[in-house]
């Protein structure tokens, strides 16, 4: 499906100095003569050709941890940072023994802690779907390790569909892509959880909404969500810039797509294994500040007595005021900040605000990073922290096993390493929302690519006076912009800020 205002496609190795750099390897920047809509290998397949590569080197990381070390002590997954829930929770929650999810209690002599699977409900059917493929106890040695085969054989699906959706949000940069399928927090993290999966709806959600289907990308928030609680997130900026915009038509679209989503595959639990299903919930609000936190921070360097119902609602207090200053910043901003922009900002601040940080969240933040900024200094840079806190807390839960590894105060270090990473690309965004021109996607004069309907759109409420005419500032601005390529269409040139003509009728 064509995007409704197609335009040049930006080659990053001709705008980014450290995609010209890395470029060389394979011939150096492409040339101005340089075509690919017709080429047998166009970006779309060579992104999930590289993704399949990163994915690949993931799965070759863990392979000290599939060989011994999932099985034989608890210190050489972490020593060699292969660490995964895959095999361990294959016998814990009860899929070696074929119990349902949520229906069947867990065996206490299996796992003391849990009374039922403490994950979402779609995550949950995703788990006993790779119990059905794997041999059991009896046919092979090791059946949790097959157990981690099959999901990874799933996973992968999950990696190539977001590879394939962020390259095709935004359609003429494409190549945005690659810092998907290259990222390095992407291989090291891919296999460690389920959250591919989630990743995976949200991704296609955005794709849906940037070819203006706000009913399908609904359905898929709300299976996300059904998946992971963080895309419900996704409706916040959604309602600001729909409201912004007046496209409420849209948004209600959403919203119903995603509730009948969402209902459609939690309600049949929710009336027949209700105490199963809730466990995710409880489970949630009962667990007490954990790895990766600025929380654990607080708690182990101060003497505040931090119980999970205290951090809960700080927590909570949190993130209500940095939603609060998001909604300031997307009703006030100059001009209305991209979807991608404002969907970033709210994960970000609550993966910063949550009382725990697994290494897997990161997934989280990759794809809505690359169509937030795609720059692949600001990228790598982040990408950079996110490493140094995955080898962090595995040299720290070494050290608690009785291995050589990193005590509490390194441990420290790296949880600062990944808050300051991402503190930066949230500063990087939120710049380019105040400064529009700073925005890289908007350089060749588009609005929001992958804002759907609200790419183009006029504004019909703002904390600002509307602008119905470029301001002589705004003229300014407009002079010193890159001029838009010739080949572009008439539309391509669209008026800044308020001018903007809507394309409702």
């Amino acid at each position: 499906m064509a995007h409704p205002d197609p335009r040049p496609v930006v080659r990053p190795s001709r705008q980014d100095e450290i995609a010209a750099a890395g470029s060389e390897l394979l011939g150096g920047p492409t040339g101005r003569r340089a075509g690919w809509s017709s080429h047998r290998w166009p970006p779309v397949r060579i992104i999930a050709l590289a993704m399949i590569g990163t994915f690949a080197l993931g799965l070759v990381q863990k392979l000290p941890c599939a060989r011994r070390g999932w099985f034989e002590g608890a210190a050489t997954q972490y020593t060699h940072a292969c660490y995964s829930d895959i095999p361990h929770l294959y016998t814990a929650r009860g899929f070696a023994d074929g119990l349902i999810p949520y229906f069947q209690r867990i065996p206490e002599e299996t796992s003391a802690s849990m009374e039922y699977l403490e994950y979402p409900v779609l995550t949950g059917m995703f788990m006993e779907l790779a119990s059905w493929f794997t041999p059991g106890v009896g046919l092979v040695e090791r059946p949790a390790q097959y157990y981690w085969l099959v999901n990874a054989a799933l996973l992968l699906i999950c990696a190539i569909v977001i590879a394939v959706c962020v390259t095709r949000t935004q359609t003429h940069r494409p190549w945005d892509g690659l810092l998907v399928a290259l990222a390095p927090a992407f291989a090291l993290t891919a296999t460690i959880n389920w959250d591919l999966l989630a990743v995976a709806l949200t991704a296609a959600a955005m794709l849906m909404w940037s070819r203006s289907r706000p009913l399908a990308a609904g359905v898929l928030i709300g299976l996300a969500t059904a998946a992971k609680l963080y895309p419900l997130l996704l409706l916040g900026p959604l309602f600001l810039l729909c409201w912004r915009a007046g496209r409420w038509r849209a948004f209600s679209c959403v919203l119903t797509g995603a509730t009948a989503a969402w209902l459609a595959v939690n309600l049949p639990f929710m009336l027949g294994a209700t105490e199963g299903w809730a466990k995710f919930y409880t489970f949630s609000q009962e667990r007490p500040v954990d790895f990766g936190s600025f929380w654990l921070i607080l708690s182990h360097r101060t003497e505040w007595q931090l119980s999970s119902e205290l951090v809960n609602d700080l927590a909570t207090l949190l993130m209500l005021a940095g939603c609060g200053a998001l909604a300031v910043l997307a009703l006030s901003a100059r001009r209305r900040p991209r979807l991608a922009q404002l969907a970033f900002l709210v994960v970000a601040l609550f993966i910063l605000t949550n009382k725990v940080y697994s290494p897997q969240y990161v997934l989280w933040l990759i794809p809505l990073a690359v169509l937030a900024r795609p720059r692949w200094r600001d990228f790598l840079i982040w990408q950079c922290c996110e490493v140094i806190y995955f080898l962090g807390i595995w040299y720290y839960l070494a050290e608690n096993a009785g291995a050589p590894g990193l005590p509490p105060g390194g441990y420290h270090l790296a949880i600062t390493a990944h808050l300051l990473g991402t503190v930066y690309l949230c500063i990087i965004v939120v710049r380019d929302v105040l400064s529009p021109e700073r925005d890289i996607v908007r350089l060749d004069g588009s609005d929001d690519p992958g804002g759907g309907v609200l790419d183009g759109s006029m504004d019909r409420f703002t904390l600002r006076k509307v602008r119905r005419h470029p301001l002589p500032e705004a003229v300014a601005e407009a002079s010193h912009a890159p001029t838009a390529s010739p080949t572009a269409s008439p539309t391509d040139r669209r008026p800044p800020d308020g001018a903007a003509v809507s394309r409702e009728t």
